[in-house]
């Protein structure tokens, strides 16, 4: 019998920026010309939001969000360490990197033997340092014309395939890259947990979900703002959450039935300001957040397995699909986190949250 580990984590891109820039995104949307004029207005914002922004825009808020994040990434590596898997599957969002108009599926394990990536040329970063010796509690380390060389599991990746298509799951496959290796809710998990110089010493299988689905193509991978957001030209959805739920949970069976010790990660931060339209696309839903970590530490899975993709878009959580995943990892188990954290935000796109636990 195999045995596995959960995880969950954040690939939030500015963690790799200075903490001056982490505000940058808030300021644009707060620009937006269709913006009513009372949101420029700090007294109409949340008051999380005020206080983040102080009299500073956010940099003493950035610096604390960033020493809380380094601390739980350290957290995450060190379970890692101990449990020391033979490869690690990570579900990972694509967002118009490898998977564009020439083919969108649903989710697709990625088997490579391995991939080499130059981590300046990693979208929607442009111009961000990146390196397996990046220091996340320092900002701007690393030198960014470094192409990093990641192993991948192809035979692990062929047993999820295998398994998950002979259980009903149509999954697709590949053994190249169409336009990006790997895209950065891949590579950025990679990069931190490897951080402060440890390397990483594992094999991954990359499983690529399509969180974005009604816009995915239509909005290109980047935030637009209200203006520009589309509405008459949608793309089709995203798998639903139910089937994410049970696919999450044919994997946990998958590796417990395997001869693998197998972690899987779930990497994403949580409702995303950018495509929180009831917000004006300045924060996100937390409120959202909240019922869904608190159903999700508590071992309720239900709210997740329910959860319509009416309700995600308009929350803002297309991302969380990723999760959805793991949370059905979890009920397949018959466990729930052992360790779990909620870090709050509103200034800086979306809530981040960090848990693990045995299977």
């Amino acid at each position: 019998m195999g045995e596995v580990l959960l995880l969950g984590m954040t690939h939030f891109p500015r963690l790799r920026l200075p903490d001056e820039q982490w505000n940058a995104l808030f300021l644009k949307m707060l620009q937006d010309p269709a913006v009513p004029e009372h949101m420029r207005d700090p007294a109409a914002w949340p008051e999380g939001l005020r206080a983040e922004w102080s009299d500073d825009q956010g940099l003493a808020a950035a610096r604390a969000q960033r020493k809380a994040l380094t601390k739980d990434f350290r957290i995450m590596r060190a379970e890692l360490d101990r449990f020391d898997p033979d490869f690690i599957v990570i579900w990972g969002d694509d967002q118009y990197e490898n998977f564009r108009e020439d083919g969108i599926p649903p989710y697709s394990i990625l088997a490579y033997d391995h991939i080499d990536v130059e981590a300046h040329k990693l979208r929607p970063i442009k111009n961000a340092d990146a390196t397996r010796a990046i220091t996340l509690d320092q900002s701007g380390a690393g030198e960014s014309d470094e192409t990093i060389r990641i192993d991948c599991h192809r035979e692990g990746a062929k047993h999820f395939a295998s398994g998950l298509i002979n259980r009903g799951f149509d999954v697709t496959y590949a053994y190249k890259p169409r336009h990006l290796g790997l895209g950065h809710a891949f590579l950025n998990t990679i990069l931190y947990l490897g951080a402060d110089e440890r390397g990483f010493p594992w094999k991954i299988v990359p499983f690529a979900v399509n969180c974005y689905g009604r816009i995915v193509i239509s909005q290109k991978g980047f935030p637009r703002s209200l203006s520009e957001t589309p509405t008459d030209d949608l793309d089709p959805p995203s798998p639903p959450a139910w089937r994410c739920f049970d696919m999450g949970a044919k994997c946990a069976r998958i590796a417990k039935e395997s001869p693998y010790r197998i972690a899987f990660i779930a990497s994403s931060s949580w409702s995303h300001a950018f495509m929180t339209r009831k917000n004006y696309l300045l924060f996100p839903d937390m409120e959202a957040d909240k019922k869904l970590y608190a159903d999700l530490v508590a071992g309720e899975f239900a709210s997740w397995r329910e959860r319509t993709l009416e309700q995600i878009e308009d929350s803002g959580q297309q991302e969380v699909l990723n999760w959805v995943c793991l949370a059905g990892a979890f009920h397949e188990l018959g466990t729930k986190p052992d360790f779990a954290h909620f870090h709050e935000t509103y200034l800086f796109n979306s809530p981040k949250v960090f848990v693990s636990g045995a299977g």
